[in-house]
């Protein structure tokens, strides 16, 4: 990626509704070109797709709540397939250390995560055993990725 890519995927991801007009306006580009980069950096999966952000709170939400999963040895592929179908699971990631899976949720109430716990959670295929840590207040929620990898990469532009 060079100078403009990086740019690019930063104004992006700070509005994904902006035209390719202001976009250009704002990296440098003319419209045309601009579009054909932005085309390109989709095309290579830089840019994974467009969308709002919902605030949780905002919908009643208001529990966040990560859970370190321990799972069986032979049934990785049965809890993956039941973690991706299922509404509350917002995030997994495989994790090394002391647990196999680490996962966000968000429930309605502290009796609601409970209830995804006990009833749910605890439920999916594999689960021996889990930790959960409540989210008290979020300092920091999201940041750029294409900032970041713009100054690992030494392009000092914003």
């Amino acid at each position: 990626m060079d100078r403009l890519d990086w740019k690019i995927a930063s104004a992006l991801e700070e509005n994904g509704r902006m035209s390719f007009a202001d976009l250009g306006e704002q990296v440098g580009l003319s419209k045309s070109p601009c579009w054909t980069r932005v085309r390109e950096l989709e095309r290579r999966n830089v840019l994974l797709g467009y969308g709002a952000h919902v605030n949780p709170g905002a919908i009643g939400l208001g529990v966040q709540c990560y859970i370190a999963i321990r799972i069986g040895f032979d049934t990785h592929a049965k809890f993956e397939a039941a973690v991706a179908e299922h509404p509350a699971i917002f995030e997994c990631h495989t994790t090394a250390g002391d647990s196999d899976y680490m996962l966000r949720v968000y429930a309605r109430s502290v009796e609601h995560l409970d209830d995804l716990l006990r009833h749910e959670i605890s439920k999916l295929p594999g689960v021996q055993s889990s930790s959960s840590t409540i989210c008290l207040k979020s300092i920091k929620q999201r940041a750029s990725l294409a900032r970041w990898g713009s100054q690992l990469a030494g392009d000092e532009s914003e």
